[in-house]
């Protein structure tokens, strides 16, 4: 195939990869990043194509190739070795998610908001982050099933409304 059709075979591909792109990443600058990879990869493997095969599927080929490749490196590099005896640090989240300190609630507002949600919504409230499942926190107060799960969704709606007064974002 000669070079200036190989080259305007590809540009008239590069809208519909940038979709397939999107469609892989989610996300709008991953998704350029993706198709000048892959435009550049295709590029460079010009001399692979083979004639009268699809084009389009070649193409999206390496892009889909390339998104894996990628994926499997970010997952790679993300992998925490914990070196420590008790292995205490390996359940626990290497990132807070929080982008400065002044982002984060204390557990003092934490607790005075737990105290302003009412006594029946806190006592399952803290049982099921305590990790008891419904059934048994119901057995335990002697209540009905929705009702444990009323009051624990009303607790948590009450201390969102609460601790949303409290972010610094």
């Amino acid at each position: 195939m000669a070079k200036s059709t190989f080259q305007t075979r590809l540009l008239a591909l590069q809208r519909n990869m940038l979709n397939f792109a999107y469609t892989l990443t989610s996300n709008r600058e991953d998704a350029y990043d993706l198709l000048q990879d892959t435009t550049l990869k295709a590029l460079d493997n010009e001399d692979k194509y083979v004639e009268n095969t699809n084009f389009k599927g070649w193409v999206f080929t390496i892009m889909r190739n390339l998104f894996i490749n990628n994926y499997r490196a970010a997952v790679r590099a993300s992998v925490v070795v914990d070196r420590t005896d008790d292995l205490f640090h390996l359940n626990l989240s290497q990132e807070s998610g929080l982008q400065s300190p002044e982002g984060s609630v204390t557990a003092q507002e934490i607790n005075r908001a737990m105290d302003q949600i009412g006594e029946e919504f806190r006592q399952c409230f803290v049982m099921y982050i305590q990790g008891y499942k419904y059934q048994e926190i119901a057995e335990i107060y002697s209540l009905p099933l929705g009702t444990v799960k009323s009051r624990i969704f009303v607790a948590r709606r009450r201390l969102q409304g609460l601790l949303a007064d409290l972010r610094y974002d």
